[in-house]
């Protein structure tokens, strides 16, 4: 995580995946559109987008690819510029109204939070499901910026 970008980048099954905010359209939703899916070992010039997804320089590249563990442990851990945070998530998946829903439960350094996610192509389905659920009064935040939050990081 960083503290100067909100994109979502993350390791998932051993995949470097980062997702791009598009827009935010009058209602607060978010379009967010996949960028990267990439095996590790994780190419240098791989390795260069993820720093720019996260803002912030990349450090001297030493090899011509890192492996997972190269990488969080050469690239990561050492500078103070980024923190690597293992999240552990139990999801419940759910269709309404022609939309998916998704009820999470996130703990991230011993920190818990439950988040809820509704999605489709139709904003206005959308809200009106938010809104049926009783969920309009409550902030809606990206993912990223809601672990952030979690664990206290500026940004």
């Amino acid at each position: 995580m960083s503290p100067t970008s909100d994109e979502n980048v993350k390791i998932r099954n051993r995949l470097m995946d980062i997702k791009q905010l598009q827009q935010v359209n009058a209602d607060g939703l978010e379009q967010w559109r996949p960028v990267m899916k990439a095996a590790f070992p994780l190419p240098s010039a791989e390795v260069e987008k993820v720093y720019g997804a996260l803002g912030v320089p990349a450090p001297p590249l030493g090899r011509p690819a890192y492996t997972l563990e190269q990488f969080v442990d050469e690239l990561v851990k050492p500078g103070d510029r980024l923190r690597a945070v293992t999240a552990h998530k139990k999801r419940a998946q759910y269709r309404i109204d022609d939309c998916r829903a998704e009820m999470t439960e996130v703990v991230v350094d011993g920190k818990r939070t439950r988040t809820v996610a509704v999605e489709s192509e139709d904003p206005g389905r959308v809200i009106a499901v938010v809104h049926d659920l009783g969920l309009g009064r409550l902030e809606n935040i990206s993912y990223p910026r809601g672990l952030k939050r979690l664990i206290g990081m500026k940004g």
